[in-house]
């Protein structure tokens, strides 16, 4: 039987849903009120259908059991490698002096952004200040699963509010100890402006269910005076820390980075969590079998990381000419990008773009295709880019999420897509008969 002849594999109970199912997976009325309830103002939340059009899409993405805990066994691998302090030496080599403050907290909502593929799971990065997990968590509780065999990925909204306050609570003990915790300040540039502020505003609410005085504190309104970080006279315990500065270089972060530094208050995630989990040169460090079994890595996280991880090299004038000639074969990323700004796939380069990249900082991943998830737009069945991230805390799954989008990076303007809540389907008969006829 020549190969052409040959039967294909079944395709999984949630990759023919999601090429298949066009249930309105997410109640907008059901999401609208339990928005206006997290927000506590029911206007913000009627007014976020035009203000962010395509923040939240309108269906469900499903994965299997079996991809979710492979793409966690991947998240605690690359947590047990960090823990390294060999792996630790190398990442710190070509991180800013900042990063060396060493605090003990190991970095609130951890994101791993995963692609799903044929042969498993693929970690396309790891971000340290991932955005979204409160809307992601509330619009959870508008789900309408459609389907039988499929359940929620995810914990109810008062759970997920119960485990981000135990690991704030955790941050601060162990860097703080036994005195209490009464004032965190999420803090970001001009944050009524930024695009995830209602995510900002959900977290002010679920820290407060918690008993915390939560605030949304502007950067530039933090002053440090006698060893104590304020926010217009109130003093700050914890920085849930938003920003994009993330070694705190400029002139405005002064404040912050001058009580980071001193261990002042807690910042969490911070510039050394950056350096060591986020900067885009680790995953060439991670990507490296023969480095992770030099630094002592277990052998457990070195298979895993070496299935699941595309191989990653520094982009220098030495390989430039290589890289160009294999450019459709790679993705190339700033080493201190985020947001998808500046990141290229290669097969779109011009020699413009690319003579910019050899003189920046970039790394060149090899490159994984994500799968899609259909959806109806105006009655009309369209293709959407789709991405699973895991929202974790020292190794454990605080949310699973999806973003759908189009384009080269995930983008919050495409019409159907934006953050999409996660259902597991798990079907053991052929996946035909597990997707609906609607």
């Amino acid at each position: 039987m020549n190969q052409a002849s040959q039967p294909r594999a079944p395709q999984s109970a949630a990759a023919a849903l999601n090429q298949h199912c066009f249930c309105v997976s997410v109640d907008r009325c059901a999401l609208e009120a339990a928005l206006g309830r997290a927000l506590q103002d029911p206007a913000i939340a009627a007014a976020l259908g035009q203000t962010h059009p395509h923040l939240l899409a309108p269906v469900a993405v499903f994965v299997s059991a079996r991809e979710i805990a492979a793409m966690l066994e991947v998240a605690r691998a690359i947590e047990s490698v960090i823990a390294l302090p060999t792996y630790q030496e190398a990442a710190l080599a070509w991180a800013p002096a900042i990063a060396r403050t060493n605090t003990p907290t190991r970095g609130a909502f951890m994101g791993y952004d995963y692609h799903l593929t044929a042969s498993g799971p693929a970690l396309i990065e790891v971000n340290t200040n991932a955005g979204g997990a409160f809307l992601n968590a509330v619009m959870a509780e508008a789900l309408r699963a459609c389907c039988s065999d499929a359940r929620a990925a995810g914990p109810s909204a008062t759970e997920f509010a119960n485990e981000i306050g135990r690991m704030f609570e955790a941050e601060w003990r162990v860097q703080q100890g036994p005195r209490p915790l009464r004032t965190i300040a999420i803090v970001d540039d001009n944050p009524a402006l930024q695009y995830l502020y209602p995510d900002f505003l959900i977290a002010q609410r679920m820290l407060r269910t918690q008993g915390y005085d939560a605030r949304i504190v502007d950067a530039t309104h933090l002053a440090y005076r006698d060893g104590v970080l304020s926010a217009d006279g109130q003093v700050i315990d914890l920085v849930y820390n938003r920003l994009v500065d993330f070694a705190l270089v400029e002139d405005e972060h002064a404040p912050l980075r001058a009580a980071y530094q001193d261990r002042a208050v807690v910042v969490t995630p911070g510039p050394r969590h950056h350096a060591l989990y986020a900067d885009k040169r680790n995953l060439v460090l991670l990507s490296d079998p023969v480095a992770l079994r030099r630094w002592g890595a277990a052998p457990s996280a070195i298979a895993a990381l070496s299935v699941a991880l595309p191989r990653v090299r520094r982009v220098t004038g030495e390989n430039a000419g290589e890289l160009w000639t294999g450019r459709k074969g790679y993705f190339f990323k700033p080493a201190n990008g985020y947001g998808g700004k500046a990141v290229y796939r290669g097969d779109k380069l011009t020699h413009r773009v690319w003579k910019s990249i050899v003189e920046g900082d970039y790394v060149a991943q090899v490159l994984t295709p994500p799968s899609a998830r259909m959806v109806k737009v105006d009655g009309l069945a369209h293709e959407r880019k789709l991405d699973i991230r895991l929202y974790t805390y020292q190794g454990q799954l605080l949310l699973t999420a999806a973003r759908l989008y189009q384009g080269q990076t995930t983008n919050f303007r495409t019409p159907g897509g934006g953050f999409a809540p996660v259902l597991v389907a798990d079907g053991a008969e052929d996946a035909r008969r597990s997707t609906p006829s609607h």
